[in-house]
């Protein structure tokens, strides 16, 4: 049910947001509007301004929304109001009316933004894990349990970094463009300082998933190789291993965090049977030596081991917190970096070096709305600034159905001085109608496909 409330509430929100845009612009331009409605169908709210003689509507169907103005080509306009009409205003007028709807989405991103910006937040500090064996990190020369201090790409200026997540951006970036990664590392508090640089141009990035962060080496902020909650009949209870155990060694490796000593269980198999481990842990002050047999549960990928246990500790946290102003700029600068990345990947599955896997439709965007109201409003409101984003950036993409394709009539307009012609205007459309369904079509095969995948994973 929450999830269902988050996303038509997102929706609700930045649809009514991106027709305001439209709105406020026309009405500053001298447009008249005869109605103003976020969703479709059997109106189940709505308002007449007696000032303006705009209705104000709410649709019955939350899945979008419009602004219809006084226009000759869709009605006959009375002489006496024919300066009102949308379609005698100048070329200028026109397309910071239509403009107006995305941009506003864009603000909108800004604001909530700065507002998590201000707000601040706890995560986790940017304390590294252990590296994946065979990455990017590992060959870099990182072991685990390095504060990453400060960071830049390429030739950048290095700036500090204040959490994991804000270096997982940064990772994210460097592997979609092919760039360096530059980081200054404290091995251990009061250190000296030093330099590390990763080089991911050679990653060839077509998914920004999980796996990619394998590829990197960096999955994970550090935590302590720990013990949780011990689930009954599990290989951890059968094994005799206790919640608060902190594992020293597995076998004759030693265990540097959580996330090795994860790995370790996971590779606990050979041809498809069990292997079994002696650990050496400390329980109550004592070490002591435990053999595990973890048992077998076969995945996508192959046989891994599982011991039914939760591994690792909390990693420690820190609160990013920014000032009026830098907030502000932070809010402006995320917004500018998230449009430019949609914008590159869009256009890397375009000529085919980004997979289509990155189109996310409906049922994954309502997943994540559950999940991210269910962490809490920060999370909630960094997820609407997101999809405000993804919004904005659709919308201007230079397709006629969109406001970017309208915009491209007005340039070509401003170019030759006459407008595109009614029979170019009809295929342009049909054309544009065809590669929107397509995404979306596209899109939803997505959703499916992650979700049947999510059910086998549960039921196998």
């Amino acid at each position: 049910m929450l999830t269902v409330v988050a996303f038509f509430v997102a929706l609700g929100l930045l649809v009514a947001v991106h027709e305001y845009g439209h709105y406020r612009v026309a009405v500053a331009c001298g447009v008249k509007v005869l109605r103003f409605s976020v969703g479709f169908g059997k109106p189940i709210f709505s308002w007449r301004s007696p000032k303006s003689g705009t209705e104000f509507v709410i649709g019955l169907l939350p899945l979008g929304g419009y602004v219809r103005m006084l226009d000759e080509r869709e009605a006959p306009v009375e002489p006496h109001e024919r300066h009102l009409a949308f379609n005698t205003q100048p070329l200028r007028s026109r397309a910071a009316i239509v403009a107006a709807g995305p941009v506003a989405n864009l603000l909108l991103a800004v604001v909530l933004y700065a507002t998590v910006n201000w707000s601040g937040v706890e995560e986790p500090k940017a304390v590294l894990s252990s590296p994946v064996a065979g990455s990017v990190a590992q060959a870099a020369g990182l072991k685990g349990g390095e504060l990453v201090r400060r960071a830049a790409l390429d030739d950048d200026e290095l700036t500090p970094v204040r959490s994991f997540e804000e270096l997982r951006w940064l990772l994210t970036q460097a592997a979609l463009d092919g760039m360096r990664v530059h980081l200054e590392v404290e091995s251990k508090p009061g250190s000296s300082v030093r330099d590390v640089t990763l080089d991911l141009s050679a990653l060839q990035v077509r998914d920004a998933d999980a796996q990619l962060f394998r590829r990197i080496g960096i999955v994970a902020p550090w935590t302590s190789p720990v013990l949780g909650d011990v689930m009954p009949g599990g290989a951890a209870e059968r094994s005799g291993l206790q919640r608060g155990d902190l594992v020293h060694r597995v076998g004759q490796t030693d265990v540097v965090d959580g996330l090795q000593l994860r790995e370790l269980i996971r590779k606990s198999v050979l041809d498809d049977k069990d292997v079994a481990q002696t650990w050496l842990v400390e329980r109550s002050g004592q070490m002591i030596s435990v053999e595990v047999i973890p048992d077998v549960v076969r995945e996508e990928s192959g046989a891994v081991g599982r011991i039914n246990a939760y591994v690792g500790g909390a990693p420690e946290m820190v609160e990013v917190q920014y000032g009026a102003f830098e907030g502000l700029a932070k809010g402006f600068e995320r917004t500018w970096d998230v449009s430019a990345l949609t914008l590159r990947m869009m256009g890397r599955m375009l000529i085919g070096e980004a997979s289509l896997k990155n189109l996310s439709g409906p049922l994954t965007i309502a997943d994540y709305a559950g999940r991210s109201a269910e962490m809490g409003l920060i999370q909630y409101l960094t997820y609407l600034a997101l999809i405000s984003v993804s919004l904005g950036v659709l919308n201007l993409l230079p397709l006629p159905v969109l406001d970017g394709g309208h915009l491209m009539y007005y340039l070509w307009e401003g170019v030759t001085g006459k407008g595109v012609s009614d029979t170019w205007m009809e295929y342009l459309q049909r054309g544009g109608v065809a590669v929107l369904a397509l995404m979306m079509s596209v899109a939803l095969f997505n959703d499916i496909s992650r979700y049947l995948a999510k059910l086998l994973a549960v039921f196998a």
